[in-house]
């Protein structure tokens, strides 16, 4: 597959879009599956490059997966043998952290790479190694990764010094099989981590407060098999409500749990986007007049984010692109990292008026008429934001590295050709 994407911009786009399954609700409910010995049965996997890793890594661990049909797999860790994740793939993926609880639940050690993913900055993981630690596991760190051990896991009080998802999810993962109650407070409460409790109650695990930022885990002996449909990717919703927005289109995104983008309306709305729900469907209206609309005080509107239920993160740099298109200044604020913001280069490059202020601030001053321009793509979101970028932007573009985008959104040209989009792999 080509790592180049060619697209012709200033089309307006018209249709129905699914959004597919949660990338983040894949991997834990993978890492889930390596709990029991019976099988689980997950759907609406979707097929990204980064799932494609993290199965090959449960393979390697002596996990049967096998995919049933485009968006299901069946996963089997009856014969679960190694607790050594292999090094070149664990390097490729941040979501190889999850493993570390089921490996420590299940076999009682694990040895692991340190973490790839995204670089937007520094991405901590003493919050996991900490929790982890608080259940009983002994943790080796050294320059090629960590070794941790566990006779056996026993419940514990645990205060996360972060709110971070992955970290939430690794000790749920190996606090459902510990000895005893485990209270997890400053707990993230995403979509995903909801979907994780959903799973692991499926199997049989015994957990309090899901979707709040206090879980209570009572540790049972075993856990045993399920079948289990992930939630749509909230953060592809986003997406497509941008993609609408900054061409003009009138859009229908289907089956995509309204109710989970309440913060991202209002922060759209700052922009002067909006959207009309019907039943289980989103529907953006066409031409919308995209203007910011000032705090009370007349002082400059700021879009920022903040953990569930907070604006996502991962959406900051769709609204960039959003920014540049609506009519008067706002300040884009990303607390979580410091490197995200930095692909605001190449938007600058296409016509844009944005001031990085610092690493984590930028003023966007719109509208201003984007221009197609030869680009790369830096990571997931900000590549999926560029592709956005180049659709409403006159003229050619060519995004290189547009793996970065495969690995978190399947199929993109082929679904954005069918809204009527010219954008092709060359």
């Amino acid at each position: 597959m080509s790592d180049r994407l060619i697209v012709r911009g200033g089309r307006r786009l018209e249709g129905t879009v699914r959004v597919a399954g949660n990338k983040n609700a894949a991997g834990p409910a993978l890492a889930a599956a390596l709990l029991t010995s019976e099988p689980v049965r997950l759907g609406n996997v979707p097929r990204i490059g980064d799932i494609e890793v993290f199965t090959q890594l449960v393979r390697g661990l002596g996990a049967e997966v096998e995919r049933e049909d485009t968006a299901a797999l069946r996963v089997s860790a009856a014969a679960l043998a190694s607790g050594t994740v292999d090094p070149r793939l664990g390097r490729q993926i941040r979501m190889s952290l999850l493993l570390a609880g089921p490996l420590l639940a299940r076999l009682g050690h694990a040895e692991l790479p340190p973490p790839g993913g995204d670089v937007i900055g520094r991405r901590r993981i003493d919050t996991h190694i900490l929790a982890l630690e608080a259940l009983g596991a002994r943790v080796e760190v050294g320059r090629d990764g960590y070794r941790l051990t566990a006779p056996r896991l026993r419940g514990a009080a645990i205060l996360l010094d972060e709110m971070s998802v992955t970290a939430t999810e690794n000790v749920l993962l190996a606090a459902v099989l510990a000895e005893g109650r485990s209270v997890i407070s400053n707990a993230a409460s995403e979509p995903h981590v909801q979907d994780l409790c959903a799973l692991l109650t499926l199997m049989g695990a015994r957990i309090g407060g899901a979707g709040t930022n206090r879980l209570v885990v009572d540790g049972v002996e075993r856990l045993g098999g399920a079948e289990f449909t992930l939630g749509p990717d909230y953060l592809e919703v986003g997406s497509f409500i941008g993609l609408a927005a900054v061409t003009g289109s009138h859009l229908r995104i289907a089956d995509c749990r309204p109710a989970e983008h309440g913060m991202t309306r209002i922060m759209f709305n700052r922009l002067g986007v909006d959207w009309r729900v019907e039943g289980d469907d989103i529907v953006v209206p066409g031409d919308q007049a995209l203007e910011v609309v000032n705090d009370h005080d007349n002082a400059v509107a700021k879009i920022d984010d903040a953990p569930w239920p907070g604006f996502p993160a991962d959406l900051i740099s769709i609204a960039t692109v959003m920014a540049t298109q609506s009519r008067g200044s706002v300040l884009i604020h990303e607390k979580l990292f410091e490197s995200r913001l930095f692909f605001v280069d190449r938007l600058i490059s296409m016509g844009a008026r944005i001031v990085l202020c610092d690493p984590h601030r930028a003023v966007v001053i719109g509208p201003s008429r984007l221009y197609g321009q030869n680009l790369v793509s830096p990571d997931i979101r900000a590549g999926m934001a560029l592709l956005i970028a180049a659709l409403c932007a006159e003229g050619e573009s060519v995004i290189d590295n547009v793996n970065q985008i495969d690995r978190g959104y399947e199929r993109i040209e082929e679904r954005l050709q069918a809204l009527g989009a010219d954008v092709r792999r060359g």
